[in-house]
């Protein structure tokens, strides 16, 4: 390989979209770094690092070579039949695949004549001459540029005033450099260049000549007053942050997903400490968060026990000498916000919750399952059969479950769909409802995403469950079923939802009851389909707590259908598996579970009085002294010992099938036997198939 040095690419464009702009700046670079690496122009130890700020994507790259190395290679021509001509030399179909390849001056002789399993083909070895940077850099920018995930494309003219070119947004400059030197690429219209712009307000020098691929960064930061490192410019941010709140004796709200979309949208972040008028903080501080977070991109102070203050910080782009006119143009701004959430806050508290309910019949749910309304009379009609099964408060069920939709008809959770639940929590409250019945509104959505808190209360608990069946009985019997990566209602949710509650609540319900009493709301049997979903993310789940793909089919292959008793019976299972004996008594158990299937099973009851060989009989005897012990133990949830006791079976069960001859000609001694397999398959399999731990 050539020489290396370090290669540099910018593509320098308008601002990009700030929610897109991390995972654009890492696939840039990825990309780049695909095209290249199978050209055999980087090392094993080349360095990719990424660049992305509002105004430009670019990536450096250490130990790029100038050219491709030579390369041996031995290209297929054509079947020697048909390249040799009658008159022994070469014919004009050789010599145009010859041409091809740039060796149409080549000697029939120079060729190599090998079968290739069917006939006899011709082939020239050669050597494959170097190839510049720049050809090879060229292909990989084009499919960087074409695999970059860009969430929406827009089409605008070059400068020429007729060729349209299509990227996320328009691109002004192209760099490309090899340690010092221009790479002749081109991009989106643009002629690579060693020019690149700064800070739009407070760089020293616009245009930036960047004087070699190491000085990119750096010249950057001292002439642009550019941090061009996303990380570096998010890790400054936060460090600005922890440091502004410290001095205030505060701390700021933990959001990344704010603090990425932040470092977006600034080049040189200064983080500035403001505050708005303490009269607002009468309104729920969850409401002023989001104002500020959605649509500021402000970071809210909150005091040491997490309560909001007035003070919030702000992540400017400018540092100028005086912030003061910054810092009181922010807090000019915040206060038409805060004021709008103060009057929504204001006048949603005139009108009750109950008041509320009817106007739902006016909220379309889905079109063809009618109003919000019609959802919720299904769901409070299954929240009250859940209650009575969990023996919780009827009445305040049945109230939290009619009022768990209303708040959709206040002001607050029109402009913030967010706070639907949260608003309706604090209205109830307002209003005199009982202390369970208003934390039930809220809690009714959770989980709502992966790792959220569950309901707490009773009664939470069951409205929740209702609102999460209901949602996935309907929407599976009008068609609505995700397909592939999509899932439009969230119903993979709404399923991880239902089986979180039941087992990290240890419910002591049935989920086929629960599933059964939703479905009956609507027309179409659509139970088997929703349970059979729901078990689907079920075992997601599972693996994800991890627990292995045996011992989850070992277990649901039981269909056990409650799901609080999961975690006990997979550690049981895993505790069989530690045991001496687990892998020989799975074996005869698949063993046994094949023999049965094979002979249709078994259709009479064992006769002990038939069984002749001693093995069958010392078999019987085992299963007979361990049957009351295994009852015993499932009866009493003890699945880990039920599971163990287990083990003095693995003598006998060997032994059986070391001496018993099952499928005999006697037909009664084989039924007879048969029916001694399937009552040990039945004690044996009490907790879980163990024929499904068996390897192989």
């Amino acid at each position: 390989m050539s020489t290396t040095k370090n290669l540099l690419v910018e593509l320098q464009v308008e601002e990009l979209p700030p929610k897109a702009l991390k995972k654009l700046g890492e696939a840039f670079g990825a990309e780049l770094v695909a095209g290249l690496r199978p050209a055999r122009l980087l090392t094993e130890t080349s360095v990719l690092t990424t660049f992305a700020t509002p105004r430009r994507l670019a990536a450096h790259v250490t130990q790029v070579a100038a050219a491709t190395p030579p390369e041996a290679r031995r290209e297929k021509l054509v079947p020697a039949n048909v390249g040799i001509g009658k008159d022994g030399g070469k014919t004009p179909a050789l010599q145009k695949k010859l041409e091809a390849l740039g060796a149409g001056a080549t000697e029939l002789g120079a060729l190599e004549r090998s079968s290739d399993g069917k006939q006899e083909m011709l082939y020239l070895a050669f050597i494959a001459p170097a190839r510049p940077l720049a050809g090879e850099l060229q292909a990989a920018l084009d499919r960087a540029l074409s695999k970059l995930p860009i969430p929406k494309v827009m089409s605008y003219q070059l400068a020429d005033g007729w060729s349209n070119v299509h990227f996320v947004r328009p691109a002004h400059a192209l760099v490309a450099l090899h340690g010092a030197e221009v790479v002749p690429v081109n991009a989106l219209g643009l002629q690579a260049g060693r020019e690149t712009v700064g800070h739009r307000f407070e760089a020293k020098a616009s245009p930036l000549a960047i004087r070699d691929a190491d000085s990119y960064a750096q010249q950057l930061a001292d002439e642009g007053a550019v941090i061009a490192s996303f990380a570096e410019r998010r890790a400054e941010i936060t460090r600005q942050l922890q440091a502004a709140a410290a001095s205030a004796g505060l701390k700021p709200i933990d959001d990344d997903a704010l603090l990425d979309e932040v470092t977006a949208l600034v080049e040189r972040p200064n983080v500035l400490c403001c505050q708005f008028e303490p009269e607002y903080l009468d309104v729920p501080q969850e409401c002023l968060i989001l104002t500020m977070k959605a649509n500021q991109k402000y970071f809210p102070l909150l005091d040491a026990a997490g309560k909001l203050t007035n003070r919030f910080l702000i992540v400017s782009n400018i540092r100028p000498a005086d912030p003061r006119a910054v810092i009181e143009g922010n807090e000019r701004v915040v206060r038409p916000r805060l004021a709008d959430a103060k009057f929504f806050f204001d006048q949603d508290r005139r009108s009750t919750l109950e008041s509320r309910v009817d106007g739902l019949r006016s909220v379309v749910y889905h079109a063809k399952l009618g109003s919000q309304l019609d959802r919720v009379e299904r769901l409070t009609s299954i929240a009250v059969e859940i209650a009575r099964e969990l023996q919780a408060d009827v009445t305040h069920v049945e109230r939290a479950a009619r009022l768990a939709k209303a708040d959709l008809r206040t002001l607050m959770v029109g402009e913030f769909p967010e706070l639907q639940g949260v608003m309706g929590t604090y209205y109830a409250r307002h209003d005199g409802e009982a202390a369970d019945v208003a934390a039930a509104i809220e809690e009714h959505y959770r989980p709502r995403f992966a790792g959220d808190a569950l309901p707490t209360s009773r009664v939470g608990i069951c409205v929740a469950l209702a609102d999460k069946l209901e949602t996935l009985a309907g929407l599976f019997s009008v068609g609505e079923r995700p397909t592939g990566e999509k899932d439009p209602y969230a119903l993979r949710r709404h399923a991880l939802g239902v089986i979180r509650i039941l087992i990290d609540s240890a419910l002591p319900v049935s989920l086929l009851r629960l599933v059964g009493s939703a479905c009956a709301r609507f027309e179409s049997d659509v139970q088997t389909d929703v349970v059979f979903f729901i078990h689907d993310r079920l075992r997601v789940l599972l693996k994800d707590r991890g627990w292995t793909a045996e011992e989850i089919e070992a277990v649901l292959a039981k269909n056990h259908i409650r799901l609080d008793v999961l975690p006990r019976l997979l550690a049981a299972v895993r505790a069989f598996g530690s045991l001496p004996e687990a892998g020989s008594l799975a074996v005869a158990n698949k063993r046994i579970v094949n023999i049965l299937n094979r002979s249709g099973g078994s259709n009479v009851a064992l006769d002990p009085s038939q069984l002749s060989e001693q093995a069958e009989k010392a078999l019987y005897v085992a299963l007979t002294n361990l049957r009351p012990t295994v009852d015993r133990l499932f009866r009493a949830g003890d699945y880990t010992e039920a599971l163990k006791s287990l083990a003095p079976l693995k003598l006998p069960v060997d032994e059986f099938f070391d001496d018993v001859m099952v499928n005999v000609d006697d037909e009664r001694l084989r039924a007879n036997r048969l029916a001694l397999l399937a009552d040990l398959q039945v004690l044996m399999n009490r907790v879980a198939d163990l024929s499904l731990l068996a390897a192989g």
